[in-house]
């Protein structure tokens, strides 16, 4: 089973996809209509870019911290959450999800060896 299945399947989650770095081509499998997946995929990448910009910018002041290159991040609104590891993005229902289990998924699955090469 691919990860976004798993990820779809998972009680609780709208929807995950993948996006290219280029920011050219996405998939995805959920709840979201094809635009609606292709706004969220935008949206993930641009976020993604500025989160390794941020990294960088912060392991320059403080050297060594670890902060530099990141794995992902995560926003925690009132309803949903929007889990981000490597390319890889996750819609989660707070009331019916927990997106820490979700997050710790998406990490197992992705593997730090795989984040490395990819960014």
């Amino acid at each position: 089973m691919s990860l976004l299945s798993e990820l779809a399947a998972t009680p609780g989650v709208v929807a995950a996809g993948q996006y290219t770095w280029r920011g050219d081509r996405f998939t995805f499998e959920g709840q979201l209509d094809p635009e609606q997946a292709r706004m969220a995929s935008i949206m993930c990448r641009a976020t993604t870019m500025v989160t390794h910009m941020q990294a960088r910018m912060l392991e320059a002041i403080h050297p060594g911290s670890g902060l530099d290159p990141p794995t992902g991040w995560f926003v925690r609104g009132q309803a949903f959450s929007v889990c981000v590891v490597s390319n890889v993005f996750c819609f989660v229902d707070n009331a019916q999800a927990s997106p820490g289990a979700v997050l710790a998924l998406m990490g197992e699955r992705l593997g730090e060896d795989r984040l490395e090469a990819i960014i």
